[in-house]
């Protein structure tokens, strides 16, 4: 047996567990590192016990002054393994002759972004007071916006609500349109039949769109092309039948049997079915009588086609209604007389291109109602004054020749 306690090579009692010591012995004192000396109390707060072991020998004393100064003898440390560079071994291995102290890392707690906290529910904002009867008449003329579910009104119907007229003239640009294609109606019918039915087809198309277009049915592709070949159709028989009337009754008969059949065949509501049928007999039917001017005399035509044209300018100047209305007969009436002189008609001129004018004013008044649009205006308000002048225009002109 040796004289030191059995311990393996090399090695010195770890920190924390206190030395036993043999009975007559001095105590083991902790391994104080380099430098320190050794506690001399250490011996009181050290634990002793006697009793039988298997060690039958006393082991003599080992001093403190032996073993403070032997070399420590580092354990063979395994090759260092791959840190991360963002975190360091916060416990980084040491030998076993250096004392080991455990200082605690300091928690650093990470800023994490705030999270959006739940809004509190807001009600919608109240609808805004309708405008005062002061002010109503600086707006343009459109119903208020609502946001609480509201049905919004039209225009028409704000317009009677505040006493206000929902028609609206055509105004001047359409009116020049109208003057162009009348005279280009009075030149044509002077060069021939054939000639006149150039502006006629322009006129006949227009009608059919316009009206379509009036009802609030766009585009109506089938309905239009439905009211323009009724008035090809009319226009064929009457240069077949040599430009008789009869013509354009039978073509206008047949074509509100065919409008009868193709809304039956409709899958559409009734009622909208019946809306269908009534806006695609008119639209035919104003086209098929635009066809008038074809069966009327070359001399009314003219008569008629210029005072159509001077009452149509004549209504769009910027004066009363009442007022611009007879500014538009007499007009009418006197470019008759003009034209009526140059032709045989003379001065039953006058009560021609009266009849015709009373025809187109009321052609303008149909196409400026119900708030019409500019498109309603370029269309309805350039052909239906020419449209509705064409009967009188053949009736007067049979009559006075």
């Amino acid at each position: 047996m040796t004289d030191q306690p059995h311990q393996p090579y090399g090695q010195q009692p770890y920190e924390g567990h206190d030395a036993q010591a043999w009975p007559g012995q001095q105590p083991y004192q902790s391994y104080q590192g380099y430098g320190e000396q050794p506690d001399p109390n250490a011996g009181q707060y050290t634990q002793q016990w006697q009793g039988q072991t298997w060690e039958t020998q006393v082991q003599p004393p080992v001093s403190a002054e032996e073993t403070a100064y032997l070399p420590p003898h580092a354990q063979p440390q395994p090759p260092p393994q791959p840190q991360p560079e963002s975190y360091p071994d916060p416990y980084p291995s040491q030998g076993y002759g250096q004392q080991q102290s455990y200082q605690p890392q300091p928690y650093q707690s990470q800023a994490y972004a705030p999270q959006p906290q739940p809004q509190p529910y807001e009600p919608p904002a109240a609808p805004a007071p309708a405008p005062s009867s002061a002010s109503a008449s600086d707006d343009p003329g459109y119903g208020p916006a609502t946001v609480a579910g509201n049905t919004r009104i039209t225009d028409a119907q704000r317009a009677r609500a505040e006493g206000r007229s929902p028609i609206i003239d055509p105004g001047m640009q359409p009116a020049g349109l109208t003057a162009l294609l009348g005279l280009l109606l009075s030149g044509a019918a002077a060069l021939g039949t054939y000639a006149l039915l150039v502006p006629l087809v322009v006129l006949q198309a227009v009608t059919a769109a316009g009206w379509f277009r009036l009802n609030g049915m766009w585009p109506a592709r089938q309905g239009i092309a439905l009211g323009f070949a009724g008035a090809l159709a009319a226009d064929a028989a009457l240069l077949v039948s040599d430009r008789s009337p009869a013509a354009i009754l039978g073509t206008l008969g047949v074509w509100v049997l065919l409008s009868l059949v193709l809304q039956l065949r409709s899958h559409a509501d009734p009622d909208e079915r019946m809306y269908g049928l009534m806006a695609t007999i008119a639209a035919a039917a104003l086209a098929v009588v635009a066809g008038g001017y074809l069966a009327a005399d070359a001399d009314a035509v003219t008569v008629g086609g210029i005072a159509v044209a001077v009452a149509a300018v004549a209504r769009a100047l910027p004066l009363p209604t009442p007022a611009s209305v007879v500014v538009a007969l007499l007009a009418a009436a006197g470019a008759g007389i003009a034209v009526g002189s140059v032709t045989d008609f003379g001065a039953s001129g006058a009560l021609l291109g009266a009849g015709a004018a009373v025809c187109a004013l009321i052609g303008l008044r149909v196409a400026a109602y119900d708030y019409p649009s500019r498109f309603v205006h370029f269309t309805a308000g350039v052909a239906l004054p020419l449209a509705a002048a064409a009967p009188a225009v053949y009736l007067l002109g049979r009559a006075l020749a």
